[in-house]
């Protein structure tokens, strides 16, 4: 990956795209995440899907992170 660093935040109405672009010479996708005012563009060449699943990989263990977190929230006002 290139160097980069940026945040945002994640919101219920985050959008996602991905457009695939099937040129002989170089294809690509391109994953869009947005909202309102902030897009952002992952470019993935062939031969980086595996770079893809990882990262399906983590957003899935980060939602199960939040859902834990909500959860632990929920459990202590209930005893508060």
């Amino acid at each position: 990956m290139k160097t980069l660093t940026a945040s945002a935040h994640i919101e219920p109405d985050t959008r996602f795209r991905v457009t695939p672009f099937a040129d002989r010479t170089n294809p690509f996708v391109c994953l869009r995440i947005g909202g309102d005012s902030v897009e952002l563009a992952l470019i993935a060449r062939v031969g980086s899907s595996e770079a893809l699943r990882a990262l399906a990989a983590a957003a899935i263990e980060a939602a199960g992170t939040l859902d834990a977190m909500a959860d632990d929230a929920a459990e202590v006002t209930s005893h508060g």
